[in-house]
Protein backbone atom coordinates (compact mmCIF):
# COMPACT_ATOMS: atom_id res chain seq x y z
CA UNK A 1 0.00 0.00 0.00
CA UNK A 2 3.03 2.50 1.06
CA UNK A 3 4.14 1.98 -2.53
CA UNK A 4 0.85 2.50 -4.48
CA UNK A 5 0.19 5.82 -1.89
CA UNK A 6 3.66 7.12 -3.10
CA UNK A 7 2.91 6.65 -6.95
CA UNK A 8 -0.76 8.78 -6.75
CA UNK A 9 1.71 11.22 -4.63
CA UNK A 10 3.89 11.68 -7.47
CA UNK A 11 1.34 11.52 -10.31
CA UNK A 12 -0.40 14.31 -8.45
CA UNK A 13 2.49 16.37 -7.85
CA UNK A 14 3.38 15.97 -11.62
CA UNK A 15 -0.19 17.14 -12.60
CA UNK A 16 -0.13 20.23 -10.36
CA UNK A 17 3.31 20.92 -11.95
CA UNK A 18 1.88 20.73 -15.48
CA UNK A 19 -0.52 23.29 -15.35
CA UNK A 20 1.32 25.87 -13.19
CA UNK A 21 -0.69 26.08 -10.21
CA UNK A 22 0.75 26.30 -6.85
CA UNK A 23 0.04 24.91 -3.46
CA UNK A 24 -1.90 27.81 -1.81
CA UNK A 25 -2.82 26.46 1.34
CA UNK A 26 -2.29 22.78 3.14
CA UNK A 27 -3.32 20.82 6.19
CA UNK A 28 -1.35 18.15 7.48
CA UNK A 29 -3.24 17.98 10.62
CA UNK A 30 0.54 18.94 13.13
CA UNK A 31 0.49 19.34 16.45
CA UNK A 32 -1.55 17.45 18.77
CA UNK A 33 -4.95 19.73 18.65
CA UNK A 34 -6.63 21.05 15.89
CA UNK A 35 -6.17 24.43 14.65
CA UNK A 36 -8.94 26.94 15.53
CA UNK A 37 -7.67 29.81 13.43
CA UNK A 38 -9.22 27.45 10.78
CA UNK A 39 -11.50 25.25 11.89
CA UNK A 40 -15.09 25.58 13.88
CA UNK A 41 -16.60 22.69 15.99
CA UNK A 42 -20.55 22.22 14.87
CA UNK A 43 -21.82 20.36 18.44
CA UNK A 44 -24.99 18.86 19.04
CA UNK A 45 -27.97 17.70 17.00
CA UNK A 46 -28.33 20.69 14.85
CA UNK A 47 -31.75 21.39 16.87
CA UNK A 48 -33.61 23.80 17.10
CA UNK A 49 -32.52 25.01 13.36
CA UNK A 50 -32.01 22.10 11.26
CA UNK A 51 -32.66 18.68 14.03
CA UNK A 52 -31.14 15.86 12.56
CA UNK A 53 -28.92 18.11 10.72
CA UNK A 54 -31.47 18.02 7.92
CA UNK A 55 -30.95 14.62 7.23
CA UNK A 56 -32.88 12.75 9.86
CA UNK A 57 -29.46 11.95 11.48
CA UNK A 58 -28.76 10.22 14.67
CA UNK A 59 -25.69 11.36 15.99
CA UNK A 60 -24.84 13.85 17.88
CA UNK A 61 -21.74 15.54 17.30
CA UNK A 62 -19.01 16.73 20.26
CA UNK A 63 -15.40 18.14 20.39
CA UNK A 64 -14.30 14.34 21.78
CA UNK A 65 -15.06 12.15 19.11
CA UNK A 66 -11.64 13.29 17.34
CA UNK A 67 -8.00 13.55 18.21
CA UNK A 68 -4.84 15.05 16.43
CA UNK A 69 -2.18 12.53 16.08
CA UNK A 70 0.97 11.55 14.30
CA UNK A 71 -0.03 14.79 11.66
CA UNK A 72 -3.14 12.73 11.42
CA UNK A 73 -6.70 13.35 12.19
CA UNK A 74 -8.90 10.80 12.83
CA UNK A 75 -12.90 11.30 14.20
CA UNK A 76 -14.17 8.30 15.79
CA UNK A 77 -18.28 7.38 15.57
CA UNK A 78 -18.73 5.41 18.61
CA UNK A 79 -22.17 4.15 20.51
CA UNK A 80 -22.59 3.54 24.15
CA UNK A 81 -25.79 1.43 23.85
CA UNK A 82 -27.98 4.29 23.45
CA UNK A 83 -26.62 7.09 22.08
CA UNK A 84 -24.33 7.76 18.84
CA UNK A 85 -21.35 10.46 18.87
CA UNK A 86 -19.22 11.79 16.06
CA UNK A 87 -17.45 15.06 15.35
CA UNK A 88 -18.06 17.53 12.53
CA UNK A 89 -15.89 20.44 11.52
CA UNK A 90 -15.40 23.08 9.10
CA UNK A 91 -13.40 25.77 8.31
CA UNK A 92 -16.21 28.42 7.54
CA UNK A 93 -15.35 32.36 7.61
CA UNK A 94 -11.65 31.26 8.28
CA UNK A 95 -10.90 29.38 5.20
CA UNK A 96 -12.83 29.72 2.04
CA UNK A 97 -11.46 29.31 -1.56
CA UNK A 98 -13.11 30.20 -4.97
CA UNK A 99 -11.53 27.92 -7.77
CA UNK A 100 -9.04 25.68 -7.97
CA UNK A 101 -7.92 21.85 -7.27
CA UNK A 102 -8.69 20.59 -3.74
CA UNK A 103 -7.46 17.43 -2.30
CA UNK A 104 -7.83 15.30 0.41
CA UNK A 105 -6.21 12.19 1.38
CA UNK A 106 -8.91 9.58 3.31
CA UNK A 107 -8.84 5.97 4.63
CA UNK A 108 -12.63 5.19 5.19
CA UNK A 109 -14.68 3.50 7.85
CA UNK A 110 -16.55 0.34 7.39
CA UNK A 111 -19.88 -0.41 8.82
CA UNK A 112 -23.49 -0.09 7.74
CA UNK A 113 -25.60 2.97 9.06
CA UNK A 114 -22.10 5.02 8.47
CA UNK A 115 -21.50 7.93 6.63
CA UNK A 116 -18.30 10.01 6.18
CA UNK A 117 -17.92 12.86 3.82
CA UNK A 118 -15.55 16.05 2.82
CA UNK A 119 -17.60 18.51 1.85
CA UNK A 120 -17.98 22.22 0.94
CA UNK A 121 -20.67 24.42 1.13
CA UNK A 122 -21.14 28.17 -0.22
CA UNK A 123 -20.16 31.39 1.88
CA UNK A 124 -23.13 32.82 1.43
CA UNK A 125 -25.07 30.02 3.35
CA UNK A 126 -25.88 32.52 6.29
CA UNK A 127 -27.52 34.87 3.75
CA UNK A 128 -29.30 32.73 1.61
CA UNK A 129 -29.64 29.17 2.80
CA UNK A 130 -29.65 26.04 1.02
CA UNK A 131 -29.21 24.44 -1.45
CA UNK A 132 -29.27 28.05 -3.28
CA UNK A 133 -25.98 28.75 -1.71
CA UNK A 134 -24.45 25.52 -3.39
CA UNK A 135 -22.85 22.06 -1.71
CA UNK A 136 -19.96 20.40 -3.54
CA UNK A 137 -19.49 16.76 -2.25
CA UNK A 138 -15.73 15.66 -2.73
CA UNK A 139 -16.53 12.29 -0.92
CA UNK A 140 -19.55 10.44 0.36
CA UNK A 141 -19.05 7.35 1.05
CA UNK A 142 -22.37 4.88 2.82
CA UNK A 143 -21.88 2.00 4.52
CA UNK A 144 -25.04 0.12 3.13
CA UNK A 145 -23.32 0.24 -0.09
CA UNK A 146 -19.46 -1.11 0.11
CA UNK A 147 -17.36 -0.46 -2.39
CA UNK A 148 -18.42 3.00 -4.14
CA UNK A 149 -18.13 6.50 -3.13
CA UNK A 150 -20.82 9.33 -4.40
CA UNK A 151 -19.64 12.67 -5.85
CA UNK A 152 -22.67 15.33 -6.08
CA UNK A 153 -23.65 18.45 -5.75
CA UNK A 154 -26.43 20.56 -4.58
CA UNK A 155 -27.85 23.75 -6.19
CA UNK A 156 -31.22 25.54 -6.23
CA UNK A 157 -32.29 23.87 -9.43
CA UNK A 158 -32.29 20.79 -8.48
CA UNK A 159 -33.74 21.54 -5.01
CA UNK A 160 -31.34 19.89 -3.23
CA UNK A 161 -31.91 16.50 -4.74
CA UNK A 162 -28.89 14.72 -5.26
CA UNK A 163 -29.52 14.23 -9.36
CA UNK A 164 -25.76 15.73 -10.36
CA UNK A 165 -24.13 13.31 -8.92
CA UNK A 166 -22.22 10.26 -10.00
CA UNK A 167 -21.85 6.69 -7.74
CA UNK A 168 -18.51 5.32 -8.59
CA UNK A 169 -17.82 1.09 -7.80
CA UNK A 170 -14.34 1.04 -7.01
CA UNK A 171 -12.50 -2.43 -5.39
CA UNK A 172 -10.85 -2.05 -2.51
CA UNK A 173 -11.62 1.57 -1.88
CA UNK A 174 -12.10 0.55 2.16
CA UNK A 175 -8.28 -0.61 2.19
CA UNK A 176 -5.69 1.90 2.83
CA UNK A 177 -6.14 5.39 1.94
CA UNK A 178 -7.36 7.38 -1.10
CA UNK A 179 -7.18 10.65 -2.74
CA UNK A 180 -10.75 12.39 -3.78
CA UNK A 181 -10.10 15.53 -5.71
CA UNK A 182 -11.92 17.99 -7.40
CA UNK A 183 -10.88 20.53 -10.07
CA UNK A 184 -13.11 23.53 -10.29
CA UNK A 185 -13.00 26.53 -12.40
CA UNK A 186 -15.18 29.18 -13.69
CA UNK A 187 -17.46 26.79 -16.60
CA UNK A 188 -16.83 23.06 -14.69
CA UNK A 189 -16.11 21.13 -11.41
CA UNK A 190 -14.44 18.02 -12.13
CA UNK A 191 -14.67 15.04 -9.98
CA UNK A 192 -10.99 12.68 -9.58
CA UNK A 193 -10.76 9.40 -7.05
CA UNK A 194 -6.95 8.22 -7.34
CA UNK A 195 -6.62 10.94 -10.20
CA UNK A 196 -8.86 9.09 -12.51
CA UNK A 197 -11.80 11.46 -13.36
CA UNK A 198 -14.88 9.80 -12.14
CA UNK A 199 -17.73 12.67 -12.94
CA UNK A 200 -18.00 16.41 -14.55
CA UNK A 201 -20.89 18.72 -13.65
CA UNK A 202 -20.73 21.55 -16.66
CA UNK A 203 -24.54 23.03 -16.97
CA UNK A 204 -24.81 24.76 -20.07
CA UNK A 205 -27.03 27.36 -18.59
CA UNK A 206 -25.19 28.92 -15.62
CA UNK A 207 -26.91 30.84 -13.13
CA UNK A 208 -27.77 31.43 -9.12
CA UNK A 209 -29.96 28.46 -9.39
CA UNK A 210 -27.85 26.18 -11.71
CA UNK A 211 -24.18 27.72 -11.07
CA UNK A 212 -24.02 28.99 -7.19
CA UNK A 213 -20.07 27.96 -7.96
CA UNK A 214 -18.95 31.45 -8.71
CA UNK A 215 -18.09 32.53 -5.16
CA UNK A 216 -16.13 31.09 -2.01
CA UNK A 217 -16.86 27.61 -0.42
CA UNK A 218 -15.05 26.47 2.81
CA UNK A 219 -14.44 22.94 3.80
CA UNK A 220 -16.64 20.28 6.21
CA UNK A 221 -15.15 16.72 7.44
CA UNK A 222 -17.55 14.52 9.43
CA UNK A 223 -18.60 11.39 10.01
CA UNK A 224 -22.65 11.02 10.14
CA UNK A 225 -24.28 7.64 11.68
CA UNK A 226 -28.21 6.85 9.93
CA UNK A 227 -30.03 9.63 8.58
CA UNK A 228 -31.87 9.59 4.99
CA UNK A 229 -28.73 8.82 2.87
CA UNK A 230 -26.61 6.40 5.77
CA UNK A 231 -29.61 4.70 5.84
CA UNK A 232 -31.51 3.81 9.07
CA UNK A 233 -30.54 0.38 9.58
CA UNK A 234 -27.38 0.40 11.60
CA UNK A 235 -25.01 -2.19 12.63
CA UNK A 236 -24.25 -1.27 16.59
CA UNK A 237 -21.82 -4.41 16.14
CA UNK A 238 -19.35 -1.89 14.26
CA UNK A 239 -18.74 0.66 16.63
CA UNK A 240 -16.40 2.19 16.92
CA UNK A 241 -15.35 2.84 13.43
CA UNK A 242 -12.93 5.70 12.25
CA UNK A 243 -12.66 8.06 9.28
CA UNK A 244 -8.91 8.75 8.86
CA UNK A 245 -7.98 12.59 7.33
CA UNK A 246 -3.81 12.34 5.95
CA UNK A 247 -4.17 15.89 4.77
CA UNK A 248 -5.78 18.64 2.38
CA UNK A 249 -4.52 20.48 -0.18
CA UNK A 250 -5.70 23.65 -2.45
CA UNK A 251 -3.62 24.58 -5.61
CA UNK A 252 -4.48 27.79 -7.82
Amino acid sequence: MKKIALLALLINLTYAQKDNRKLIWEENFNGKALDTTVWNFELGNGCPNICGWGNNESQIYTKNNHKVEDGMLTITAAYDGTQYTSTRITTKDKKEFQYGKMEVRAKLPQGKGLWPAFWMLGSNISQVGWPKSGEIDILEYIGKEPGQVFTSLHTQDSHGNTINTKKTKIEGIEEGFHLYAIDWNKDQIAFYVDNHLVYTFKPEVKNENTWPYNQPFYFLINMAIGGNFGGPDIDNSVFPQEFSIDYIKVYQ
